[in-house]
């Protein structure tokens, strides 16, 4: 029997103030609670009904995300826990069931399934695989098997330098990588 393909998509609750601060600065914290929450929906709805994949939310606050009707009630949800963006992305990674699992973030328009799809062809033939963003980080990891403990040592977390200070951390391992994209951050991103 096949090993059952993973995505995980980062959310949290859109409130204002707590998403999407750096795009609130230009657009309104209200104007980016509500594309992130909207951008969110359309995601989950595209991603989440390939039968090629089972899709999980990993959301955040725990607690809240967990009871919220805001995300599709059919999709399967855990939280991200404590901790910076690798703890929670490397708790992701590492807790699935078996197989190969990749982690996206909510914030990424141009996702498409056929995305999706390559990445777990790419992680067919190689240990690891990333989406690289065109800011120097990356907007899709996944792993074949477990991720190493230290995988984000040293990373510095949005910057130019996300991207390469990962892929420094996995010498050794074999890396393919997609189609570079954006994630919003800002509005100029938009």
């Amino acid at each position: 029997m096949r090993a059952q393909n993973h995505l995980i998509i980062f959310v949290k609750e859109p409130h204002p103030g707590r998403v999407k601060t750096r795009l609130g600065a230009g657009i309104g914290l209200v104007a980016s609670a509500w594309w992130f929450r909207h951008q969110s929906q359309r995601l989950i709805q595209r991603l989440s009904r390939d039968p090629r994949w089972r899709t999980i939310l990993a959301v955040s606050p725990d607690r809240e995300g967990l009871e919220s009707r805001i995300w599709p009630l059919l999709v399967a949800r855990q939280p991200q826990g404590n901790g910076d963006l690798g703890a929670r992305i490397l708790r992701a990674l590492s807790s699935s069931d078996p197989g190969p699992v990749m982690i996206v973030g909510s914030d990424i328009p141009d996702i498409s399934l056929a995305d999706i799809a390559e990445g777990f062809r790419v992680l067919g033939a190689h240990d690891a695989v990333f989406g690289p963003a065109h800011d120097g980080g990356y907007w899709l990891i996944g792993f074949r098997h477990a991720p190493p403990r230290d995988l984000f040592r040293g990373v510095r977390w949005s910057t130019e330098h996300a991207l390469a200070d990962t892929l420094a951390n996995l010498q050794g391992r074999s890396v393919g990588f997609l189609r570079p994209l954006n994630d919003v951050d800002d509005a100029s991103d938009i």
